[in-house]
């Protein structure tokens, strides 16, 4: 059966305790995790602390916590505290994000992302072990200390995005799981054989890499406005949060997303926005009413090797959209 996560929004929420409180509205609807994403709003770890605190048999992760503004041994003091301020329910997402932030919001170089990320998981992994850290390897050099604290009982997960071949290849090869945004069920297949080639790659089972599709979903009582929502969303991301998600439309087929992205630069908003169509929203997104939404998600779950739907929302949602959805999507309902 497959799990039913959700992802909770950061855009615009007003409070710390409004993001928590979603929290709990997902552990009493039966979701499996709640994921957070950090962005460049409020900091990820405060806000799961809040929700760890505040939630009692949910999952909570970090989906995801980049490895550039912080130190891969870093982000394994954080997974260990919040493994044991969560009673062992966290998982630990990581990943490169895009240079649109990391440079211009962090003020680090973009660098080589692949290895970036395997370099930290590596990291994390000895550092959640309790042994001494001793690593060589192109970015990080670290020798001589361990982890103060005892470490977690139970290891957190450690699962990873990417969304080009050679990045799903590799996280099939050293990850816990992988995490899939802006993909069609028929994309998703694609990058399960990736996942495939790197786990056999690593002399490793395939199914111990837990597959997670993230899907957009909106469900209001006006579907018309539930398909606005989400096509301004599709708009924005494929048109101003760098090329990769640019790349990854392309990689599935649709010719559109080129001129998507190049009239978003342009300013051009209205054209970008008319050129997400209804296919691309009926491929890409679960948005409309419930039954239509509910029949979009059925197709990701028909996907041998998928493991996890992590419903998200629209940037532009408020919050009576957001817990609407939340609610008709729910694995419950």
């Amino acid at each position: 059966m497959t799990d039913r996560d959700v992802h909770l929004p950061v855009a615009a929420q007003p409070t710390i305790d409004s993001i928590a409180d979603y929290a709990r509205t997902a552990e009493n609807a039966g979701y499996d995790c709640a994921w957070l994403p950090e962005t460049w709003g409020r900091d990820g770890v405060t806000v799961l602390s809040a929700m760890a605190e505040r939630t009692e048999t949910i999952d909570i992760g970090s989906s995801i916590l980049n490895t550039y503004s912080r130190s891969p041994s870093l982000l394994g003091q954080t997974a260990a505290s919040l493994q044991e301020l969560s009673d062992g329910r966290f998982r630990l997402g990581l990943g490169p994000s895009g240079p649109v932030v990391i440079e211009n919001w962090h003020g680090v170089e973009f660098g080589n992302p692949l290895k970036r990320t395997r370099e930290t998981v590596e990291i994390v992994r000895q550092v959640l072990s309790g042994e001494t850290v001793d690593y060589d390897g192109d970015d990080f050099q670290l020798s001589g200390f361990r982890l103060r604290c005892d470490p977690p009982d139970t290891t957190p997960p450690i699962e990873v995005t990417g969304m080009g071949p050679k990045a799903v290849e590799l996280a099939g090869r050293f990850s816990d799981g992988w995490h899939g945004i802006m993909l069609t069920p028929e994309g998703m297949a694609d990058r399960i054989e990736d996942i495939e080639r790197g786990a056999d790659l690593g002399d490793r089972d395939p199914d111990d890499v837990q597959v997670t599709a993230g899907v957009t979903c909106c469900v209001l009582d006006d579907p018309d406005e539930a398909r606005a929502l989400t096509r301004q969303h599709v708009a924005f991301y494929v048109g101003g949060m760098g090329t990769f998600y640019r790349d990854a439309l392309e990689r599935q087929g649709y010719d559109e997303a080129t001129e998507i992205y190049d009239s978003w630069q342009e300013g051009d908003r209205e054209r970008a926005l008319e050129l997400v169509d209804e296919n691309i929203l009926d491929d890409l997104c679960a948005a409309g009413d419930p039954e239509t939404a509910r029949e979009q998600l059925e197709r990701y779950e028909n996907v041998d090797g998928i493991d996890a739907i992590a419903v998200s929302f629209p940037r532009g949602a408020d919050e009576e959209q957001i817990r609407q959805t939340m609610e008709a999507v729910a694995p419950e309902s």
